[in-house]
């Protein structure tokens, strides 16, 4: 498994994280993945349901989609 490591972390950020890994029952090292692993999935999952919430919207007001799949093709074919 790959290591990473941050220099010049400021003492309050520090003294923060302890307390919030204490509160969760972890150690310091353990709360830094956790915080990694969430904050890297949630722009992920935050950009999806914001996709699918649009499209639906979009969906709603009666635009409909095409099969990109479909479009390519009758466009290769005219060719």
């Amino acid at each position: 498994m790959a290591q990473l490591l941050v220099r010049d972390i400021p003492e309050d950020v520090v003294a923060a994280l302890k307390r919030r890994a204490k509160r969760h029952g972890r150690s310091a090292e353990a709360e830094h993945r956790e915080i990694l692993r969430q904050a890297l999935s949630s722009g992920r999952d935050d950009f999806l349901n914001a996709a699918f919430r649009f499209r639906r919207e979009l969906e709603e007001e009666g635009r409909r989609f095409s099969d990109s799949a479909t479009i390519i093709r009758e466009e290769r074919d005219r060719r």
